[in-house]
């Protein structure tokens, strides 16, 4: 079979670029309990316990179930959704697509991945900075202004 996995690597055979890309690192979250665990995807929580159970379910089942768009987002890219069939879906953001596509550019012209990941993060953190520039101004009492450039 052309895309079956090579026994020592997680690229397919068949893939004209090798594409050896590590999964991103769950958040940690703690618990009722106390305990610090990594932050689960509701989705495949839900697909164990219907696995667990012997409940049947399929990908309609699961568009009609109440997830995050987060977790919806997570799990087209765990399950292998093409990237031009994911732009189709609504809870895809144009970020991922984009930098998915970036880096896979990149590396398919042996370019360094690191700082496409790194725009990314930048451009993440730019975000962040200015949805929490007011609330933060409100926080400390001062004008947003002065914020710029922390």
């Amino acid at each position: 079979m052309e895309n079956e996995k090579n026994q020592n690597s997680e690229t397919p055979k068949g893939v004209g670029v090798e594409m050896q890309v590590m999964h991103p690192i769950q958040p940690l979250i703690e618990d009722e309990h106390g305990v610090v665990r990594f932050k689960a995807n509701e989705i495949v929580k839900y697909l164990l316990d219907c696995g667990r159970t012997g409940a049947k379910t399929d990908m309609n089942e699961i568009a009609r179930l109440n997830f995050s768009r987060s977790d919806r987002e997570q799990f087209a890219q765990l399950i292998g959704y093409s990237h031009s069939g994911a732009c189709e879906l609504s809870y895809m953001s144009e970020e991922v697509l984009e930098t998915a596509e970036k880096i896979y550019i990149a590396k398919k012209k042996n370019e360094d991945q690191k700082d496409v990941m790194i725009e990314h993060l930048q451009s993440k953190l730019r975000g962040l900075r200015e949805n929490l520039a007011d609330d933060l101004a409100d926080l400390f009492g001062i004008h947003p202004d002065d914020l710029k450039g922390a």
